[in-house]
């Protein structure tokens, strides 16, 4: 089973997203896919584990998602852009290459028994971005997005806080 859970930062995506599979099991999977960047993000991603408790088991990889040990398991993976962005720097910001990386990793995991929450950005709903890279990358988001929530068992966008749910 897969659900897609999408919308802006800090709109509650991925509160909802772990309440979900907490509520689904006892034993929870969380896969961060960022990689640390600066000190500024290392506390962030420290103040994220420390919100979770112990009955998670924790996985940080931004590839091959689909190798871990999670085989009918209730997974949280946080978060596409922060995937996206490993997979478009790795391909030298080519996006016909990172998204098909991104859709290849979507079909593996979908093969496995078990439930994934996969947690997504819609950057396409504010500003242009200032940069051509910029303006691939939030294209790129939004093809992945779209990739996700066609696969997806449920889609749900988060505004302030509350699940606005697209396809159930």
């Amino acid at each position: 089973m897969l659900i897609f859970i999408t919308g802006g930062v800090r709109s509650g995506k991925s509160g909802y997203a772990q309440q979900r599979a907490k509520e689904l099991c006892n034993d929870p999977v969380y896969v961060a896919t960022a990689k640390i960047w600066d000190e500024d993000f290392k506390e962030r991603v420290i103040r994220h584990q420390h919100d979770r408790g112990a009955e998670w088991t924790n996985f940080e990889a931004y590839r091959h998602l689909h190798l871990l040990p999670i085989q009918g398991r209730y997974v949280v993976i946080d978060c596409v852009t922060l995937w996206l962005t490993n997979l478009f720097m790795d391909r030298d910001n080519d996006i016909e290459l990172a998204l098909a990386d991104f859709k290849e990793e979507i079909d593996q995991l979908i093969k496995i028994p078990g439930t994934f929450i996969i947690i997504s950005n819609e950057l396409g709903m504010g500003l242009h971005a200032d940069t051509p890279v910029g303006r691939k990358f939030v294209d790129l988001q939004g093809w992945a997005n779209q990739y996700t929530a066609s696969k997806a068992d449920e889609a749900i966008f988060m505004v302030s806080g509350l699940p606005l749910f697209l396809k159930k």
